[in-house]
């Protein structure tokens, strides 16, 4: 039996989605058509007004309603200090922390080739552009510790390179409450290579 072309429409609609194979994408569209038809036509509206009023900030590239975001826009903000992020995700989980209080520069992901992913669509130029123009004293990479990762941050690391800009990298290692037993090598070899004194 083959569905109706609205249904078939919807449930090829909703594979878009990270994660979201054909069967999950029917069984989503069935709940919607058989439960919860106006928590769709909700959800409809709602990603219909996101996807005309959401762009992206002028000076960072994180999600922003305005021209900037609402991190770009605060004055108490250290603007001259700039965290690299691959994610708007990334961004919210290190204002969650409440110990970070500078800009960011949000990548949008991080260098794929295989991807199509260059330096060029991680606006890796406008960050070259804004470190020329002196707008910046000292950068933080928060990429993370994957191939993609790594390459984005060796990237910045050569585009930084004989400029005054102080470049860090986020620690990474064991994480709070972790017992080492449980903790893989590379973790703990990063965390040994990232070890400060006390």
């Amino acid at each position: 039996m083959k569905h109706s072309p609205r249904v078939q429409r919807l449930i090829d609609t909703l594979t878009c989605l990270p994660g979201v194979g054909p069967r999950s994408a029917q069984r989503m569209a069935y709940h919607l058509l058989e439960r919860n038809r106006d928590g769709g036509r909700l959800l409809a509206a709602a990603m219909a007004d996101a996807m005309d009023g959401v762009q992206q900030c002028q000076r960072c590239r994180n999600f922003a309603e305005e021209a900037l975001c609402s991190v770009c826009a605060d004055p108490r903000r250290q603007a001259r200090q700039v965290c690299v992020v691959a994610s708007p995700a990334d961004v919210l989980a290190i204002e969650q922390s409440g110990e970070y209080h500078g800009h960011y520069f949000v990548l949008m992901g991080q260098l794929s080739p295989l991807d199509g992913l260059g330096p060029r669509q991680l606006g890796l130029d406008v960050l070259e552009q804004r470190l020329g123009e002196g707008e910046i004293d000292e950068l933080i990479l928060a990429t993370s510790t994957t191939v993609e990762g790594e390459a984005t941050a060796h990237y910045i690391h050569d585009m930084v390179e004989g400029t005054t800009v102080s470049l860090s990298r986020i620690a990474q290692g064991v994480p709070m409450g972790g017992d080492l037993e449980y903790v893989d090598g590379a973790t703990l070899a990063h965390a040994f290579r990232g070890r400060r004194p006390l």
